[in-house]
């Protein structure tokens, strides 16, 4: 399982490199992590036993991601339109169903994944198409993925007391403690891309490692519902790509937003 792990964790990490720094492999990349993480969303949710309608939310999802690459805005607020357009095409697939238990659930829940896995990934795409994009995406995956393996590493080796252990029984205190100093010695590594002062980086890698954090938890949380261990098995000795993309689900479109308020 170690050797697995270890594999799956180079060839990923390989991946994010050349995604970084070729804009191509980006693309593809990021369509391929996104129709892969909303096929898992889904299937977990046909596993709980509810009736969404999941190659419809794929598709759906995938024309987020899609028309933000290839720059298309139909209108200032296309995002908002594309969510309406998608829960009336939902109520109206409704229609064709013979019983209508679970009607609500069954929307909301489609809707909740094209938000949760597609609209949230695509603020990735969103910070490298701003100035100095490279640098900006390679800090926010320093930062979301240097806490990921800081919790890791210290919660393995150290971790005592449990964290959440109703959502998460392997996640410790400490754990979480070393993940936030590794995202702000993430952060701090990445000074002369953000020509901040250290303390001010400081305060975005604590910020940004909770937020991590929560993203994980929450799919944790996902996960528990749903009676499944790993989100998929797309990458040996890992999980999915939602197992691995949980933590940036959460700090993509906090740090785009942190991005369009304080940088100018």
């Amino acid at each position: 399982m170690l050797v697995k792990r270890i594999i799956s964790g180079v060839v990923l990490i390989a991946i994010i490199i050349a995604a970084i720094f070729y804009e191509p492999v980006f693309d593809v990349a990021i369509m391929v992590f996104i129709i892969l993480g909303l096929y898992e969303f889904f299937t977990m949710l046909e596993i709980k036993g509810i009736g969404i309608y999941k190659y419809f939310g794929v598709v759906m999802g995938s024309l987020i991601p899609l028309s933000i690459l290839l720059r298309f805005e139909l209108t200032k607020r296309w995002e908002l339109l594309f969510i309406v357009l998608s829960l009336i095409f939902l109520i109206v697939m409704q229609f064709k169903r013979r019983n209508n238990n679970g009607v609500v659930v069954d929307i909301s829940t489609t809707i909740f994944g094209i938000l949760y896995v597609s609209w949230f990934l695509s603020f990735l795409i969103k910070i490298r198409n701003l100035q100095d994009g490279i640098g900006l995406l390679s800090m926010v995956l320093l930062i979301t993925k240097g806490g990921d393996i800081g919790a890791y590493l210290i919660g393995t080796r150290f971790g005592k007391k449990p964290l959440m252990p109703r959502i998460s029984p392997k996640k410790s205190v400490e754990g979480s403690v070393g993940g936030i100093i590794f995202s702000v010695l993430g952060a701090m590594a990445m000074k002369p891309v953000l020509h901040l002062s250290l303390i001010h980086l400081a305060c975005v890698g604590i910020f940004l490692g909770i937020i991590g954090q929560l993203g994980d938890l929450s799919e944790s949380l996902i996960k528990r519902d749903c009676g499944v261990k790993d989100s998929g098995n797309i990458l040996p000795g890992m999980g999915g790509i939602l197992d691995e993309l949980d933590s940036i689900l959460f700090t993509a479109p906090v740090f785009y937003f942190y991005l369009s308020i304080f940088i100018k």
